[in-house]
């Protein structure tokens, strides 16, 4: 249960981090309004948040997704964009005036040139997951590691305590394997 939350709230946050990231590049005024809201709204401790979004979506997986997707979609955004910024104009120039479309730049140069940054994003994205993840599943669940922790303190079972939390440890080890993973298959001009 747990992974299939910290999948899936990194995915919604990716995705919805790339959109939000790629339309401030793409459309300044609109990078202007988002960069205020961004600045304002990412020193807010998300997980004072999680009695609103408690009541507002239940106690079900869609408030843990919700809570993974609130805390890391900011650090998406500002580290996509910042390296959207990065690709130099020049690159751009070169491609468009030998006639590529839009999508051929977003194939050619965009993807290529942010997806270093978005996999060590990404890196960042898994821990802060684990973290919220724990924290989330203490509330309102009977499933998840956060709940196998925290119920196994109380029961005073400290060996299944430990066991929970070294499965949480190994779970955030596969999931930066998979990462590297992605790396190796995705940036094969960086391995070189």
């Amino acid at each position: 249960a747990s992974l299939l939350r910290i999948v899936i709230g990194i995915s919604i946050a990716l995705v919805l981090g790339f959109i939000v990231a790629l339309s401030m590049f793409r459309y300044k005024n609109f990078g202007r309004v988002m960069d205020s809201f961004v600045y304002f709204c990412y020193p807010i401790p998300k997980l004072a948040l999680l009695p609103i979004i408690m009541l507002l979506a239940g106690l079900g997986d869609v408030t843990k997704i919700i809570m993974i997707v609130l805390i890391i979609i900011f650090q998406i955004i500002v580290n996509l964009r910042d390296s959207l910024r990065n690709i130099s104009k020049e690159s751009f120039l070169v491609l468009t005036s030998l006639g590529a479309t839009h999508a051929q730049l977003m194939r050619h140069l965009i993807l290529p040139a942010i997806t270093p940054e978005a996999l060590s994003t990404l890196r960042v994205a898994i821990g802060t997951a684990i973290s919220v993840l724990f924290v989330t599943e203490t509330y309102g669940t009977n499933k998840g590691m956060g709940f196998f922790i925290v119920d196994a303190w109380m029961r005073i079972s400290y060996t299944e305590m430990y066991v929970g939390i070294v499965v949480l440890g190994m779970a955030g080890f596969f999931l930066f394997l998979l990462v590297d993973g992605l790396e190796t298959a995705l940036c094969r001009w960086r391995n070189s």
